[in-house]
């Protein structure tokens, strides 16, 4: 799998560093080079970019004035020496943001992000395509500045916090600007279920319920009453042992 990229910047040596990065990457392919958003927009129109390595500070249109105007656009990392202009960029769904002067092993951490995000969503196409209701193995989150990869098989129980949740792990707790019903419509209902208004719990990490509580790895979860009736059946099941 390859990723077409092209990189913005007006600062002619700052841009030939990133276009070596990419040369040095071998599922990035370079496809071209421009000084501002303008360039930028008449090579996006010309043929298909999956990623942009897109400079803030520029002539005639600033990046973040692109990002505010663009309504498609590819995967982007923003390449400035300007670490104020962090959250305005995370504000767009940017997918890192490297900080001049860029260290090759931070640029290829930046690309391989890049490449995650692509091969999921090319698994959910896929999946649409073929009719299948095939489900990944893993997801990403945005957490303050960055994306985080969670692992299913990682994931313990949710619990909603006002405009957040928080994600419970195996690698430990992760916060992401999500509300619960949100999450709960991306899991597999056979795997994950909602016993409280505030909670979801993975059934396979239940280790015991206890007085109204399910007991898991992550810690003690309530078990609401309107839930109480359906979440022993879905754990419990045929799995009960009786005299």
């Amino acid at each position: 799998m390859t990723l077409r990229c092209v990189v913005i910047d007006d600062e002619p040596l700052a841009r030939e560093c990133v276009v070596n990065y990419a040369r040095e990457v071998d599922f990035l392919e370079l496809a071209g080079t421009g000084s501002n958003p303008i360039e930028l927009s008449k090579l996006l129109g010309g043929q298909s970019i999956d990623l942009v390595f897109l400079d803030i500070q520029m002539p005639l249109m600033n990046g973040i004035e692109y990002l505010r105007m663009a309504n498609r656009k590819p995967m982007i990392i923003i390449t400035t020496a300007y670490p104020s202009y962090a959250l305005d960029g995370f504000q767009f769904d940017v997918v890192d943001y490297l900080l001049k002067p860029i260290t090759f092993n931070r640029f290829f951490k930046a690309v391989n992000k890049a490449r995650e995000l692509q091969q999921l969503q090319l698994h959910y196409q896929s999946s649409a395509t073929a009719g299948t209701a095939l489900v990944p193995d893993f997801f990403f989150i945005k957490c303050d500045y960055k994306y985080e990869k969670i692992y299913l098989a990682d994931l313990l129980h949710i619990e909603a916090l006002q405009n957040y949740v928080a994600l419970y792990t195996t690698r430990g707790k992760f916060m992401t600007l999500l509300n619960l019903k949100q999450v709960e419509e991306q899991l597999d209902r056979s795997r994950f279920l909602r016993v409280h208004k505030s909670f979801l719990v993975s059934l396979s990490k239940v280790e015991a319920i206890d007085n109204g509580e399910i007991i898991l790895p992550s810690g003690r979860v309530p078990i609401g009453r309107q839930y109480r009736e359906q979440v022993m059946e879905k754990i419990l099941s045929n799995k009960l042992w009786k005299k």
